[in-house]
């Protein structure tokens, strides 16, 4: 008795009462009734009243449980069987069975512990999915609740076999008829919501399940009516299904197409008085749909205002109750990051201005903050800082989550304002000075992060950031405002931070691992300097510290040394939770990407480096700081980051020193390409001619493409009549003919010679004497962007690269210099047209100096003077796919890829090597014709991350690139087929293959056994 009393007692601690473990041994009893063998692995419920008992059993004892008695062994214990004999019951044919057990299925999946059930969930997803389809709207609308819960816990490790149930039971298509079910009227509203639901979880745990639901019009069509419905909880569906559906970019896309009732609906829905789960779901499907520049700008042409405004109500509505950062908090931070849509330039950016932005920022950074606070303004800067320093909301951090988000709010609209932007117009100048004040003070505490370990406080990253962009804003007002207010504050010790600051880029550059410095060290040590380097007081105190000397090492470190920094590691709030599972958005990096040390440090040293305004002088500095005075090095050094670099910032930044050291332009693979018909004078059909200073051999669709005021007029040139219209003997002396045109005895043969090289190639080298001559020329030719070059203007934070490509000559502006027609060998296209001549075969008119360029086979063949050279049209032993690709890397030099994301995983094998093939062919082409400059390499690559993505190609691959006599990639595909080699031989599948095809794989197969012993 004594032990059964203890025994009780003990259970009674952990949440197990007598009565619990009464109803666990009647379930105990009841399971047993339908157990199928002696391992309790199989069940077999199949009389109605056990059925019935068992289900009663589950729900009994589910309800009697406590939180503390779910971590009670006895309740893990019974897991296993609970959820093996639901399975069983829940494939019964009885409706009213399946309406009980769906509804315990739902308390399961609820109330059990996620870590319980996690591994047991694959016995209640595969019969929950069967009765989606249910007659019963009750059977389904529980079995879609049950399902959703079960996904909604799921662990990562399970998606894979969770996914492949669901693809089996054609779960998303059986969601999509029961939707289209609704729309006839005879179904409930909780059957459209829970349906709904469910969609929203499948679509945004598996992207390869999104390309059918926005792939169906139907349904489209039946949403785009439902945004109009005044039910809330409608609406709330609706938000989740489209938030859903935009996390792939095509599908975005899709509901942009006719999204003007979606749009009008989500704007209302941000609107303080709809219920909070409408407005999340209003403030999340906008973050969805404006995750990118060209998707935001898009939305803000349509409704622009109107989205600022709900953005500004969210953000500025404070009630002044006790529990407002409570209740509120989460709203705020929506309504904050989506407000992070400032990061690009745009219309919206006058529409934050004008509703007073800096007033609403400055109440969250402050918590209430006095409205009329104009009065700091007239007071000086200590005052300030005093009365700043002592307000209540900064002493109790209540809103410490949304410091990070003002603080990258700020930045951005320091980043994209002009000297057009007036505050003093919309009465919020105070404000933003006090901004301004704020985040000056809260650089100077993140200057401590340099130089105490342990600190881990996100806003230091966030305040250094947009201090940063305020200093070199293009909005100058502001520009000096934050120069002037931050030399203040630093008066104290500013000269001391710059030794630590220097001092963490010492350590680092060193190579020592004791010691060495965080990311987010080294990152506010550079933001920090390159802040100082703004500052004349504190510029001349860095380089007299050696500061340049620094960098330069810091610089020459990283790049043997690339040390990756993801931002949203160092500043977590930047990570959008939905771009986690987003796909087809292509590359959403930051202008700096994962290159903002290399970035800061070619800034900083830029600022220091431009020291006295005269390029002599600059070339000087850098000079004098460079080990032996090797200038070369460094400039090749700055080359490879203009070439191999993929991110903007570094590459604007290392072009920006360029231009001090009299190089101009972005050297390119793609510019070197074309230079070499400038400078090989290969097949050139226009002789500018300069007197007695000599001629100018060029190509007028280069000149077209690139520089269309270098072109003569059309009269001054002669006309090119087409091919149809001529013999073959007037062809051949057509096309050897050349016009020529006298040029001006007032034009500088020297200045023309510099522009033509920016025209072929992209890029020059020029010294200062030709600078006068060079910005009035290139103001003439509207060459904008070597203007920008030539009077060496700061880069823009978030400017895009100037491109060079000749893509425009492949439309009607360079139709009438085309001197060669294109054909593939193989193209199926019965539509197909062409918008110059009547041809129905799939071509191309493309021109033999672009060709000849990239090609030296092509270059032969042209120039040989045989038959062949004076083709008019030339058939390409590849198939039009790979015709397309070839063609686009010819006149822009990028590849283009494959498809990706949704699109890629909705393929099946036998699509999929049809989007491979091109590129092997390409492979052997670059071979047959002589093609250098990366193109094999690129399409290689290709080749190998789609295997990588899809195993079961690599058979088929080897087959095609042994055809092609690829050898090396053969090679490569046989290490991914020697894993599949018994399950194809077993299959048949390598029957087809050639014998040396197959003692390849069967070699590699054992290799891969001996290895794993």
């Amino acid at each position: 008795m004594r032990s059964s009393s203890s025994k009780q007692g003990a259970d009674n601690k952990h949440g197990i009462s007598g009565h619990v473990r009464t109803l666990h041994q009647r379930l105990h009893h009841a399971l047993g009734l339908g157990l199928h063998d002696d391992k309790g692995q199989n069940w077999n419920f199949t009389d109605f009243n056990k059925q019935r008992l068992v289900i009663h059993s589950i729900d009994a004892f589910l309800d009697n449980l406590s939180l503390e008695a779910l971590k009670h062994p006895l309740v893990k214990d019974s897991v296993p069987n609970m959820v093996g004999a639901l399975g069983s019951i829940l494939e019964s044919k009885s409706e009213v069975i399946l309406i009980s057990a769906t509804k315990v299925a739902i308390k399961i999946a609820s109330s059990l512990p996620c870590s319980v059930l996690r591994s047991h969930s694959s016995s209640l997803v595969i019969p929950l999915s069967s009765l989606l389809s249910s007659h019963q709207s009750q059977v389904s609308v529980s079995s879609a609740t049950a399902l959703k819960s079960i996904l909604s816990n799921l662990s990562t490790k399970r998606e894979n076999e969770v996914w492949e149930i669901l693809k089996q039971k054609n779960v998303v298509a059986e969601i999509l008829q029961n939707l289209n079910e609704f729309s006839s009227g005879n179904k409930s509203n909780e059957f459209f919501q829970e349906m709904a639901s469910l969609l929203s979880k499948i679509l945004q745990k598996w992207p390869p399940s999104r390309l059918c639901v926005y792939t169906d019009t139907k349904l489209l069509n039946y949403l785009d009516t439902l945004t109009l419905s005044p039910m809330f909880s409608i609406q709330s569906s609706l938000l989740h299904i489209y938030s859903a559906i935009a996390l792939c970019l095509n599908g975005a896309k899709t509901i942009l197409d006719n999204g003007d009732n979606l749009l009008k609906m989500m704007v209302d829905s941000m609107d303080i008085s709809k219920p909070y789960s409408v407005q999340m779901g209003a403030l999340n499907l906008a973050q969805c749909l404006m995750m990118c520049e060209e998707e935001c700008s898009t939305i803000i042409k349509i409704c622009g205002e109107s989205i600022v405004k709900a953005i500004m109500t969210g953000m500025g509505y404070l009630s002044r109750g006790k529990n407002f950062y409570t209740e509120h908090m989460p709203r705020l931070v929506e309504s904050c990051s989506l407000a992070l849509i400032t990061r690009w330039a745009g219309e919206h950016h006058h529409y934050f201005c004008k509703a007073g932005i800096g007033g609403v920022i400055l109440n969250l950074f402050m918590g209430n903050f006095p409205e009329d606070n104009n009065y700091l303004h007239s007071l000086p800067l200590q005052e300030k800082v005093v009365i700043i320093q002592s307000h209540e909301g900064l002493q109790t951090n209540l809103c410490l989550p949304l410091r990070p988000y003002i603080w990258d709010i700020l930045g951005h609209l320091a980043t994209h304002s002009t000297n057009d932007c007036n505050p003093m117009m919309h009465g919020h100048e105070a404000s933003l000075n006090t901004l301004v004040v704020c985040a000056c003070l809260g650089f100077v505490d993140s200057m401590s992060v340099t130089h105490q370990t342990g600190e881990d406080n996100n806003a230091h990253e966030s305040v250094s950031r947009a201090v940063l962009k305020m200093i070199y804003s293009p909005w100058k007002h502001l520009a000096f405002q934050t120069r002037h207010i931050l030399s203040e504050v630093l008066k104290s010790n500013g000269k001391n931070y710059v030794r630590r600051l220097l001092s963490t880029l010492r350590i680092t550059s060193s190579g020592t691992k004791i010691g060495m410095p965080s990311n987010l060290q080294i990152l506010i040590s550079l933001m920090g300097l390159t802040c100082y380097s703004a500052l004349p007081n504190y510029k001349n105190n860095v380089i007299d510290n050696q500061g340049v000397t620094d960098l330069l090492a810091f610089i020459r470190w990283w790049l043997v040394n690339p040390l990756p920094v993801k931002r949203m590691h160092l500043a977590p709030h930047t990570q959008n939770i939905f771009c986690v599972r987003a796909c087809c958005w292509g590359h959403l990096a930051e202008w700096e990407g994962e290159d903002m040390l290399l970035l800061l440090g070619l800034w900083c040293l830029a600022e220091l480096v431009v020291h006295s305004g005269s390029h002599d002088d600059d070339h000087a500095v850098m000079s004098k700081h460079l080990e032996g005075g090797n200038d070369a090095q460094f400039i090749e050094e700055l080359q490879q980051i203009c070439y191999k670099n993929s991110y903007p910032g570094p590459r604007w930044y290392a072009s920006y020193i360029l231009w001090h050291l009299g190089l101009y332009g972005f050297a390119n693979r793609f510019g070197q390409r074309i230079r070499k018909a400038l400078n090989e004078d290969i097949m050139p059909d226009l002789e500018l001619i300069h007197g007695n200073q000599g001629s100018f051999f060029v190509h007028s669709v280069i000149l077209s493409a690139r520089c269309p005021s270098l072109l003569p007029s059309k009269e001054a040139l002669k006309e090119k009549p087409q091919f149809g219209s001529l013999s073959k003997c007037d062809v051949e002396t057509h096309k050897r003919s050349m016009s020529k045109v006298q040029l001006s005895p007032h034009a500088d043969h020297q200045i023309l010679a510099k522009l033509l090289e920016y025209v072929y190639s992209g890029y020059f080298q020029a010294g200062e004497d030709l600078m006068k001559k060079l910005r009035v020329y290139a103001k003439r030719c509207n060459l904008h962007s070597l203007l920008h070059m030539l009077y060496r203007r700061r880069p823009k934070w978030g400017e895009p690269l100037p491109t060079f490509d000749l893509t425009c000559a492949l439309g009607s502006t360079g139709y009438h210099f085309s001197d060669i027609i294109l054909e593939a060998k193989a193209a199926n296209f019965a539509g197909w047209r062409c918008s110059f001549c009547c041809s129905l075969v799939p071509h191309y008119h493309l021109h033999k100096v672009i060709l000849c360029s990239s090609s030296d086979y092509l270059q032969a063949l042209f120039s040989s003077g045989m038959q062949e050279s004076h083709l008019q049209t030339l058939k390409v032993p590849v198939n039009w796919e790979c015709l397309v690709k070839l063609v686009n890397w010819f006149y822009s030099g990028e590849l283009p890829g494959p498809m990706s994301g949704c699109l890629w995983d909705s393929l099946d094998t036998d699509a999929k090597l049809e989007e491979v093939r091109p590129y092997v062919e390409l492979c052997w082409l670059t071979d047959f014709w002589l093609i250098s400059n990366g193109l094999h390499e690129d399409c290689f690559g290709v080749v190998l991350s789609c295997l990588d993505s899809c195993q079961d190609l690599s058979i088929k691959i080897m087959q095609i690139a042994a055809e092609h006599s690829q050898w090396k990639l053969v090679g490569v595909a046989t290490e991914y087929a020697a894993p599949l080699y018994h399950l194809k031989r077993s299959s048949g599948e390598l029957d087809a293959l050639d014998e040396n095809l197959v003692e390849m794989i069967r070699a590699a197969s054992v290799r891969l056994s001996q290895e794993k012993l």
